[in-house]
């Protein structure tokens, strides 16, 4: 699979060969639909509560004998037909978390990978440029790649980045909820299936080839090597 390469500037800086089993796959819908769904739910905080008629204080009399009134029988004030009763089969605490398995999970990563790679949405940036944490720096690299444009809504972005990139971290950080940075091994199906663009750097890309390659599929393959960028004649 062929991924363009761009510099900080824009220009074009060639290509570079991304290994077909993270890029080149046949999108499995359902393991990406279950995934998704098993981290949403994991999300969850899960700590609804409600209390029973045992629970909830007060209600230890009867609020009037068996016969005679005329009115229906009643046990306790705070049945679930009282207002300020407790309420029958209401919520509990608990967990939503699902068990997937591992090779689920990177398979979904790899169809979704391969979903945005065929749609042309996954960039490959040569070199960010950012030496010092700027965010006028980071809009204006996302304005020279085409990332952001004026008068339209702006584009959900995955931004890849390495935990040694720390100027480049703290200029993207403060861009909003519609810009999301994570390492190459905290890379997901959901963020990725999200967002409208995936954009490496040529380390973390090396970086995520590394850390996901050797389990991509069933067999190891070999050690992957580190992606070559071809040339086409572009600005660098």
């Amino acid at each position: 699979m062929k991924l363009d390469v761009k510099t900080a500037a824009g220009a074009a800086k060639g290509s570079t060969d991304a290994p077909d089993e993270l890029f080149g796959i046949e999108p499995n819908v359902a393991v990406m639909h279950q995934v998704v769904t098993a981290q949403l739910a994991a999300a969850r905080a899960g700590t609804h509560s409600t209390k029973t008629r045992a629970e909830v204080a007060g209600g230890g009399a009867k609020p009037w004998r068996q016969k005679g009134t005329g009115r229906a029988r009643q046990g306790s004030i705070r049945a679930p037909q009282w207002r300020g009763g407790g309420i029958a089969h209401g919520p509990k605490p608990r967990s939503y978390r699902q068990r997937t398995p591992k090779k689920m999970i990177r398979l979904a990563l790899r169809s979704a990978l391969s979903d945005r790679a065929s749609e042309g949405k996954v960039l490959v940036v040569d070199d960010w440029g950012i030496t010092e944490p700027r965010t006028k720096d980071a809009l204006a690299v996302l304005g020279a790649l085409g990332l952001r444009e004026a008068g339209e809504r702006d584009a959900r972005l995955l931004v890849v980045v390495d935990n040694t990139e720390e100027a480049v971290w703290k200029s993207f950080r403060n861009l909003g909820d519609r810009v999301k940075l994570v390492l190459p091994r905290e890379l997901n199906a959901y963020d990725v299936l999200v967002s409208d663009w995936v954009v490496f750097s040529t380390a973390t890309l090396d970086a995520t080839v590394r850390h996901f390659g050797a389990a991509a599929g069933d067999e190891t393959p070999e050690t992957p090597e580190t992606p070559e960028v071809t040339e086409t004649g572009g600005d660098e």
